[in-house]
């Protein structure tokens, strides 16, 4: 297999049982924290990627995602925002999509060399080709001119994450992209149909329609984001229409797609009958499922598994191909771990990551305290770059009342409209709208969720996160000065301020004007 680095210190001869203490399967972002920390604890480590080092969130997810948003977003500012602040001009400005696509490509290719660089410096061994076992501590790496090698491990990682799936129908694998394919677009669509009521499927639909093009969002139900708490859901609705999105809704799906040889437009048929006509680009955003097709020959669709040939190492999946996996990322081979999007689990880049970490503390940090070490899937935070932006963290409102009971749970809501919209000439009710959400449970009015949809939630999210995973009430919240002006002081001033039940989730007690504890220095 084609060799990139080779940078590892060989063990002694006497304690080489195998080729490396631990093989990493995926070069995405669990397979990589995993390696790198492995490796810090002086282990030989080698990972194998079958593509572009990074995974979904560098090549084809969260990193030029990001990008677009932020090109969408100085879109909106110049065609809705400036000239209320005394700027004119905004509607002369010209937008080049190529230019923007190759900045873009050219970031992410920068990416993939940083983790390149950054396996040379950790000293982890990386190899690109297809991957599969041929048994529970030896792996089969083809490299893309057809040529095998084995190697073998004492343990082995899968952490091989996911990718977009399409749903069954005629001309749909045919003639729609994915959100993969989002990001090999030349030009900006003049029509787009997005498939889908997830987070991708809003984010990519807001993307294009702020950048000008039309947008129909096809979402199976009434509404996408149904997950979510439905405050937030049915406020970013309530915005999406607002600011142009043809949303489709009780459609049940997508039936057909076809293709007019002549004009190379699509139409779009559904379920409900409707019929969508004229679409330049139709993007399937229905889900994704596990890279383990590869992993398992007799899989219909999964995570990226498929090549993985699962059956030689005898690793357990679940019947949608996701592979099983205990709170301490074990699968049911003693020497095989999973973690990330192939396990279904909690799919975001920095939980792979965490876990990744956490995984390799336990294996081989050799201190006690650390032989139980495990991510914590709870109070986890996550935004969704939609327009305008959500960030969420915790219980919903719905799933607080069916975990504690309607009579232990107690509900903060606001709305209003940011700062930035104040100088707007607009009617009251035109303007962009913030809504917030603190949920409490229990006579200490724990925090148990916190949701916020509108401008700057993604940036206000992180340090709330950090207060729900230590624990925080309503009160700590309220002890907390607020930051004015800005939108998050809302989080701290919410109700009646200061009467929720003086009950503290801190170590040290911030309330009623206690000193701050001091830090131990020996």
């Amino acid at each position: 297999a084609a060799q990139y680095l080779s940078h590892s210190t060989p063990l002694p001869s006497f304690a080489m049982s195998y080729d490396y203490d631990l093989i990493a399967i995926g070069g995405g972002s669990g397979g990589i924290a995993c390696a790198k920390r492995a490796a810090s604890h002086g282990k030989k480590v080698m990972c194998v990627e079958r593509s572009r080092l990074g995974g979904t969130c560098v090549n084809v997810g969260c990193v030029p995602k990001k990008v677009m948003w932020s090109a969408a977003h100085i879109a909106d500012i110049l065609k809705h925002d400036m000239h209320h602040y005394g700027f004119e001009g905004g509607d002369e400005a010209k937008f080049d999509f190529s230019k923007l696509k190759k900045a873009r490509d050219g970031y992410v290719k920068r990416l993939n060399k940083i983790y390149g660089n950054g396996f040379v410096s950790a000293g982890v061994t990386g190899v690109f080709g297809d991957c599969s076992f041929v048994d529970e501590h030896t792996v089969q790496v083809t490299d893309e001119e057809g040529k095998k090698t084995n190697y073998t491990a004492d343990k082995i990682l899968i952490a091989t994450g996911g990718r977009p799936h399409f749903p069954p129908g005629e001309g749909i694998e045919e003639h729609c992209i994915s959100s993969d394919g989002f990001f090999d677009m030349e030009e900006l669509p003049e029509v787009a149909v997005v498939v889908g009521a997830g987070y991708i499927a809003v984010e990519l639909a807001g993307v294009l329609n702020s950048l000008g093009t039309e947008v129909h969002l096809v979402v199976r139900k009434g509404k996408a984001l149904r997950d979510f708490d439905p405050t937030i859901s049915d406020g970013l609705d309530v915005e999406m229409s607002k600011a142009g999105i043809l949303i489709h809704r009780h459609t049940n799906g997508v039936v057909k797609v076809g293709l007019d040889a002549k004009t190379k437009k699509k139409t779009v048929t559904l379920h409900n009958g409707d019929v969508i006509y004229g679409a330049d680009v139709v993007l399937i955003a229905a889900g994704r499922v596990p890279n383990t097709n590869d992993l398992c020959t007799d899989c219909e669709w999964a995570p990226n598994t498929e090549k993985l040939h699962l059956e030689n190492c005898g690793v357990v999946i679940t019947p949608r191909k996701y592979i099983t996996v205990d709170e301490y990322q074990n699968t049911n081979v003693k020497n095989i771990y999973a973690l990330g999007d192939v396990c279904g689990q909690i799919e975001l880049t920095p939980m792979a990551i965490a876990a990744g970490r956490k995984l390799a503390d336990r294996l081989y940090s050799g201190k006690p305290e650390e032989k139980i070490a495990k991510v914590s899937y709870d109070f986890v935070p996550t935004v969704v770059f939609s327009h305008p932006t959500i960030g969420t963290c915790g219980l919903t409102e719905p799933k607080a009342i069916e975990k504690y009971g309607q009579e232990n749970v107690k509900v903060y809501n606001s709305k209003f409209s940011n700062l930035y919209y104040g100088i707007f000439e607009l009617k009251p009710e035109d303007k962009p709208k913030t809504l917030m959400k603190v949920i409490c449970a229990g006579i200490d009015e724990k925090v148990v969720g916190i949701h916020v949809l509108g401008m700057g939630a993604d940036e206000m999210m992180q340090g709330f996160g950090v207060a729900m995973k230590m624990g925080c009430t309503k009160a700590d919240l309220d002890s907390c000065v607020a930051i004015h002006p800005t939108a998050a002081e809302e989080l701290v001033t919410m109700g009646v301020w200061g009467t929720s039940p003086q009950s503290t989730g801190a170590k040290v007690s911030p309330l009623g004007g206690a000193v701050p504890g001091e830090p131990r220095l020996s």
